[in-house]
């Protein structure tokens, strides 16, 4: 299993949200480009980023930096998401070096452009799932869209995506564990990576999800890694030993 670093992006810097809230922010870092490289440094084999204000707007904002840090570590893979909506958007950052694209609400509000998408750009789609219970949350979180977060990961899994990315909204940013049970179950119900997300805390998470008798792919974390109470490089070596 992975374990992958996450750099949030608002207003050009590294943050956190709690429960993905704008006003509820903490800023970890004025050069998100010296935290990439910090992960990288710590022996990081995927990065996640995230533009928070492209999330929001429904369009690119942070996309110079990203690029940066795409141009830096070519070798490192890199998932992004947030404000993803459009074959231009994708096609641009794919260009930039980013290797997987995350399609968040618009896999939701147009579950057929994720279909045209996977057939344009094989092995890069990635659909970010934000649930909260067992509902899938769009427009930053903002809104309840109605729909089932296994349906819709099954549905997606049929169209050809790489893997699901699924985050528990009440758990993100709050330090309160994993939510093991919606993960292990999403990852019963379909055959591609399925990537935790939301409430990582410290290594008893990281072993409950090698020893969860699931498949799961990838584990991101944030708030635990910049503020100490995981110990990123520490986390990947257990993870190493758990799955051998």
């Amino acid at each position: 299993m992975l374990i992958i670093p996450a750099i949030d992006l608002k207003n050009g810097k590294c943050v956190r949200l709690r429960q993905g809230r704008m006003n509820e922010e903490t800023i970890f870092a004025d050069d998100p480009r010296l935290m990439a490289q910090r992960w990288v440094n710590a022996g990081a084999r995927r990065l996640h980023i995230v533009d928070l204000d492209g999330a929001f707007s429904g369009r690119p904002i942070n996309s110079a930096i990203i690029a940066e840090i795409a141009r830096e570590y070519p070798h490192i893979p890199i998932q992004l998401g947030g404000g993803i909506r459009n074959e231009e958007t994708i096609e641009a950052y794919l260009k930039s070096g980013i290797s997987y694209v995350i399609l968040g609400t618009v896999a939701v509000t147009d579950p057929v452009f994720v279909e045209y998408a996977c057939g344009m750009f094989p092995g890069k789609i990635l659909v970010g799932l934000d649930a909260r219970g067992d509902q899938i949350a769009i427009e930053g979180w903002e809104k309840n869209s109605g729909q089932s977060v296994i349906e819709m990961a099954q549905r997606f899994e049929h169209f050809g995506v790489q893997g699901i990315v699924y985050t528990d909204i009440i758990r993100d940013g709050m330090m309160t564990g994993v939510n093991l049970d919606a993960t292990v179950a999403l990852a019963h119900a379909v055959q591609i990576p399925v990537i935790a997300s939301g409430g990582i805390t410290h290594l008893g998470d990281i072993h409950n999800l090698c020893r969860a008798k699931a498949p799961i792919f990838g584990a991101i974390t944030v708030r635990a890694i910049y503020e100490g109470t995981l110990d990123f490089a520490a986390a990947q070596r257990l993870a190493d030993e758990l799955n051998g």
